[in-house]
C-alpha cells in the first residue's frame, strides 16, 4: 500500500486533480476493491469483470465510508460516485491482468509492506502481537485486519505492474533540454484583443437582414402566456407612517436595551504593513530599512493614506490602511499595546509583530461608556417604530387572511377599504418574469398562474410583505411577430454576428501592423486598446488574455514580428513580440537532474495511462469487461433538487 501513500499523482489521475486534498490517504486505501456486497439484479450492476460484478450498492457503500470522514459537497457526489466506480472497474481489471501474466504477491512482500506502514507494531523487529496490530490498523486506517491486508496485497500487486509497464521508459537529454526551454524561454508581447461581447453594439442590422434572421429562426421566438393582475400589498415599511413613538416608549426601550449602547475602549486605526513572514535575516533587515524610510516620510507630514496605498502589503492598502474601530483582544498584543497607548492623531514608531513591521496611526479614540438616550435617540426611535410597525403588520395580515377566507370572490376594493390598503395593478407578465413591484418570487408566480380570473388568491408572502391578488386578463401563448420580440431578435443577431466581426477586425489589425503601422495606433483606430504583457513562459499566462498555450506562435516569432489573427477563447487577438528572454545554459545545468526526474515521471505516468486504457479496451473487446452504461450514467447523474 506504500505506493498509494507515496505517489499522490495516482490520485490526481483518478480524480482529475479535483479531490486530492479532500480524499487523502484514507481514500486511497478505500479505492482498492474490498467486499463488493451481495450480488444484485442487472439494474444494480455497474459492470462485470470476468463475471464478477461491481454493484451500485458497493459504490454507495464506499461513498458512505468516505462521507463518514469528511463532508462531500452535494454538487460533487455524482462526480465521486463515477470515479469510485471507474476505479473499482480498473482494480478488477488489474487483478485479472496480473493473473494472466502470472504476477503474484508473496506473504513476505506483503509483510515487508506492512512493516513500512506500521513500524511501531514491530519493536526491535519483533511482532508486538495481534492486539496491538489490530488496534493500530483500526485507529489509523479505520478498517479490520483482513480488509487492510487485502488492500496491502492490491497495492503491492499494482506496484509490480507499474514497474513492469514503466521500467523501460527513459528521458533523453534532448527531452530534458526541451522541457527546460519550455519552462524558461520567455517572451514579452504588445497585444490587442477583439472581444465579441464588446463588439455587439457595433452591429446594426438592416430591416431586411433582421427580417431574414427572424424568419430563419422563427420557431425559437414564442410569446409565453402572460397574466395581468390587481392586488393589495401589505408592506411593513409603508406601515411606519401609521405608527408613532411617545417619549415614555423611547425611554422604556432604552432602559430595556442599555447593553446595546455600551461602548468599550476602542480606537480607530490605520496602518502600513511591511511583511516579513518567510523572509531571511538579510531580507528582514532590508524590509526594516524600507519601513524606517516610510516612517520618516509619515513623521514629516506625508499623507498617511497615500503611504499605505503605495507601500502597505496588507489587504487594507486600497482603503489607505484603514482598519476601522478595534477593541482590546482583537489584534495581536504588540499592535494593541501601541494602538491603545497613543493619543488621537499620533503616529507610532515601527511596531514589530509576527506579520512584519507596522506603522500605526490612531485616527480616533473612544473610552468605555454608556451612550445617553439623547445621543442614541434616533436609533432608539427607529427600533421602537420598527417593532410597532411589525406588530401592526401582523395584525393586518391576520385581518387579510380573515377577509380572503370569508369569500374568494369578494371585490378587492372592498378588502382594501377595510384595511386601508390601496389597490394596484401590474402589467401582464410571463411565468419567468417579475411582476411589477412585487418581484418574481416562485410562490407569487405559482399563485398567479393557478388562479382563475376573478378569484382571490390566498395571502402570499413575498420580500415586500404580504399580497392578495386577482387575475384580470390572460394573454395566451402564441408565435411571436417580429414587432413583439424585436429587441430580443436584434440582441441575438448581434451576439451571433459579433465573433465574425471580431475575426475580421483582428485580420485587419494584423495586416496593417505587418505592413508597418504601429500596433497600438491600429488597435486604437479599430476601437480597442493595445496592452503590453509581462514576460511569460510557455507554462504561464497573460492577464486578461489567457494561457500561453494559446499564444504558442509567440515563441516562433522574432522580436518585432507581428502575429496573424489568433483565436483566444471566444476572442481574437493580434500581438507583436517586443522582447525575448532566452534560457540560460548555466541554470540548465543546475536544474538538469531535477528536470530529468520530472520528465521521466511524466513519461511513466503517460505510459501507465496508456496501459490502463489499452487494458480496458482489450478486456471489452474480449467480452471480459461488460459495463452497464445506463446504470453508470444514472449513478453519476447529479441529484435533482430536494423535495423538501
Amino acid at each position: 500500500m506504500l505506493d498509494f501513500f507515496r505517489r499522490k499523482d495516482l490520485l490526481v489521475r483518478i480524480l482529475l486533480g479535483v479531490v486530492v486534498g479532500l480524499l487523502g490517504v484514507g481514500m486511497l486505501l478505500y479505492l482498492v476493491p474490498g467486499n463488493l456486497g451481495p450480488a444484485a439484479d442487472a439494474a444494480n450492476v455497474v459492470a462485470t469483470v470476468e463475471g464478477s460484478p461491481i454493484t451500485v450498492d458497493a459504490v454507495n457503500q464506499f461513498l458512505s465510508r468516505v462521507e463518514r470522514d469528511r463532508a462531500i459537497p452535494a454538487t460533487l457526489k455524482a462526480f465521486y460516485a463515477r470515479q469510485i466506480a471507474e476505479q473499482m472497474i480498473f482494480d478488477k481489471l488489474l487483478q485479472a491482468e496480473a493473473k494472466r501474466l502470472g504476477i503474484r504477491v508473496s506473504d513476505q512482500e506483503r509483510a515487508d509492506r506492512i512493516k513500512l506502514l506500521l513500524p511501531t507494531v514491530f519493536e526491535g523487529g519483533t511482532f508486538a502481537g495481534l492486539d496491538r496490530y489490530t488496534s493500530e490498523v483500526q485507529e489509523r486506517f479505520r478498517m479490520g485486519v483482513a480488509e487492510f491486508e487485502e488492500r496491502i496485497h492490491q497495492s503491492v500487486l499494482e506496484g509490480k505492474i507499474v514497474r513492469l509497464v514503466t521500467d523501460g521508459v527513459a528521458a533523453s537529454p534532448e527531452e530534458v533540454e526541451q522541457e527546460y526551454r519550455r519552462r524558461n524561454e520567455r517572451v514579452k508581447i504588445e497585444y490587442a484583443v477583439f472581444r465579441p461581447t464588446l463588439l455587439e453594439a457595433r452591429i446594426t442590422p438592416s430591416e431586411a437582414d433582421l427580417s431574414a434572421y427572424f424568419e430563419a429562426k422563427k420557431a425559437q421566438y414564442q410569446v409565453p402566456e402572460r397574466r395581468a393582475i390587481r392586488y393589495v400589498l401589505l408592506d411593513p415599511t409603508q406601515l411606519r407612517q401609521r405608527v408613532s413613538a411617545t417619549e415614555e416608549e423611547l425611554r422604556a426601550y432604552y432602559i430595556q436595551h442599555t447593553d446595546i449602547y455600551r461602548v468599550q475602549d476602542r480606537a480607530r486605526v490605520s496602518h502600513v504593513l511591511f511583511k516579513t513572514v518567510g523572509k531571511s535575516e538579510a531580507e528582514v533587515e532590508e524590509i526594516r530599512r524600507k519601513a524606517e524610510e516610510t516612517l520618516r516620510k509619515a513623521k514629516r507630514g506625508a499623507k498617511f493614506e497615500d503611504l499605505a496605498k503605495q507601500y502597505s502589503e496588507d489587504t487594507t492598502k486600497d482603503a489607505g490602511g484603514d482598519l476601522g474601530w478595534i477593541i482590546t483582544g482583537q489584534t495581536v498584543p504588540e499592535f494593541e499595546r501601541v494602538a491603545f497607548s497613543l493619543p488621537k492623531g499620533s503616529i507610532s514608531d515601527l511596531v514589530k509583530t509576527q506579520y512584519g513591521f507596522h506603522i500605526i496611526k490612531v485616527v480616533d479614540r473612544e473610552t468605555a461608556r454608556t451612550k445617553p438616550l439623547d445621543e442614541v435617540r434616533d436609533a432608539v426611535r427607529n427600533a421602537v417604530l420598527e417593532a410597532k410597525s411589525r406588530q401592526l403588520a401582523d395584525h393586518l395580515v391576520n385581518q387579510l387572511n380573515a377577509a380572503v377566507t370569508k369569500s374568494a370572490r369578494r371585490p378587492l376594493e372592498e378588502i382594501g377599504r377595510e384595511l386601508g390598503l390601496p389597490v394596484a395593478e401590474a402589467s401582464p407578465a410571463a411565468v419567468t418574469e417579475p411582476v411589477g413591484e412585487l418581484g418574481a418570487a416562485s410562490n407569487l408566480l405559482d399563485a398567479i398562474f393557478r388562479l382563475r380570473p376573478g378569484e382571490l388568491s390566498s395571502v402570499v408572502r413575498i420580500d415586500r410583505g404580504h399580497v392578495v391578488l386577482t387575475v384580470t386578463a390572460i394573454q395566451p401563448a402564441h408565435q411571436a411577430t417580429l414587432a413583439e420580440v424585436r429587441d430580443r431578435v436584434i440582441a441575438d443577431y448581434q451576439r451571433e454576428k459579433s465573433p465574425e466581426l471580431a475575426r475580421k477586425l483582428a485580420e485587419e489589425c494584423s495586416k496593417r501592423a505587418k505592413a508597418g503601422e504601429a500596433l497600438a495606433a491600429v488597435a486604437k483606430a479599430l476601437g480597442v486598446e493595445a496592452k503590453t504583457s509581462e514576460p511569460f513562459a510557455r507554462t504561464g499566462s497573460v492577464n486578461d488574455l489567457g494561457s500561453a498555450r494559446q499564444l504558442s506562435t509567440a515563441y516562433t516569432l522574432a522580436v518585432g514580428q507581428v502575429s496573424g489573427p489568433t483565436q483566444v477563447g471566444d476572442s481574437w487577438a493580434v500581438f507583436r513580440v517586443t522582447a525575448r528572454d532566452e534560457p540560460k545554459p548555466e541554470e540548465f545545468e543546475k536544474q538538469r537532474k531535477s528536470l530529468e526526474q520530472q520528465v521521466l515521471q511524466a513519461k511513466r505516468d503517460l505510459a501507465y495511462e496508456a496501459f490502463r486504457s489499452a487494458l480496458r479496451q482489450r478486456m471489452e473487446r474480449e467480452g471480459k469487461l461488460r459495463v452497464n452504461a445506463e446504470v453508470l450514467q444514472q449513478l453519476s447523474a447529479p441529484a435533482g433538487p430536494s423535495s423538501n
